[in-house]
């Protein structure tokens, strides 16, 4: 038996081809994909900048699906909606002994380092399943990068009041703007794209949007009364944009780096220590970022709809997926329905 995948042969080449039909193994529960996100890392695998992959890749981890078929005493029955942690985790190393499996030294992420949902099945062991029963398959599909975003700013976990200043309103930089609103921060957006980073006022919690140009940094120090955030979070994918960051940061402040780059990244040493910077890494999320963003989107705290912008079929995506690239297109979030 054979099933469709959609694979990325190579940089800029996305093609629609039958392969052998995922088989379920022991433990295991057989997955029908219901809708799979795009965001910033499958545009990057079509450009050939993602760094931790090699082709040809299935890509795909923004994932929702019905469950198929599970061991009889599994937790998950058929016919179950599931959202995928797709951080696949060792559970042996030192990292996830001590509970930071979204950081374990052995990870295998879907859709990067192995085939991931662009598919019409897939079969993996039951504790990479959150239940999503109440949400829309379309919001399942969307807890994995809302959880990315939650779960940078639980690491700087911002205190009511606090100044947070959000660079980058993709759809990950949008998650960080809608969770730090939410823990009671004040929230300035800065992106190069006006749309989007009004966006991320009119609909997810910001306090204001800042256009980058000329004099984008002079509203950046009229904000904070010229003394800086006390949280910064980078969601930019550019490394002159993470080096930057750093002189927006208040004294005693954070800086948290979500994007991750194949790039060194330097910065003023004299000024890092002045302030007594906090610089944090944030990768992936955990299981309970995914439990929390399912709970507030059946809470109706999520705004999914006004989120998820643009749609295709699994056929009709090596068709779309150049649209959707460009940032013209006005793409937040675009799902694709197998």
């Amino acid at each position: 038996m054979t099933m469709r995948a959609c694979i990325c042969e190579e940089p800029g080449r996305l093609v629609l081809a039958e392969r052998p039909a995922a088989v379920r193994g022991p433990g295991e529960v057989l997955l029908a994909p219901l809708r799979i996100g795009l965001c910033g890392t499958d545009y990057h695998i079509m450009r050939g900048t993602q760094p931790y992959l090699s082709y040809p890749r299935v890509m795909g981890h923004e994932l929702a699906a019905e469950v198929i078929e599970s061991d009889e005493d599994g937790t998950f029955a058929p016919g179950v909606l599931v959202c995928v942690l797709p951080y696949l985790f060792c559970g042996t190393c030192r990292a996830c002994r001590r509970g930071r499996e979204n950081c374990c030294r052995n990870l295998s992420v879907l859709g990067v380092h192995r085939d991931g949902g662009l598919t019409d099945r897939l079969s993996l062991p039951a504790r990479y399943l959150i239940d999503a029963t109440g949400l829309s398959p379309d919001q399942a599909a969307m807890v994995e990068f809302l959880s990315v975003g939650r779960h940078a700013v639980e690491r700087a976990a911002p205190a009511v009041g606090d100044r947070a200043l959000v660079v980058g309103a993709g759809p990950i930089g949008m998650a960080v703007a809608l969770f730090a609103s939410r823990r009671g921060a004040e929230v300035t957006v800065l992106d190069g794209n006006a749309r989007r980073a009004q966006f991320c006022v009119d609909q997810l919690g910001a306090t204001r949007a800042v256009l980058l140009g000329e004099d984008s940094e002079t509203q950046l120090a009229e904000a904070t009364g010229g003394e800086g955030f006390d949280a910064v979070f980078d969601a930019t994918g550019s490394p002159a944009a993470m080096a930057a960051g750093f002189a927006r940061v208040g004294h005693g402040g954070c800086y948290v780096l979500v994007s991750v780059v194949s790039a060194t990244i330097s910065f003023d040493d004299p000024e890092f220590h002045k302030r007594e910077t906090t610089l944090l890494g944030s990768r992936n999320a955990t299981r309970a970022d995914f439990a929390a963003v399912v709970a507030a989107i059946r809470a109706g705290e999520v705004p999914t709809a006004a989120m998820h912008t643009h749609s295709a079929s699994l056929a009709d995506l090596p068709a779309r997926m150049d649209e959707w690239m460009d940032p013209s297109s006005g793409v937040i979030k675009a799902i694709v329905t197998p």
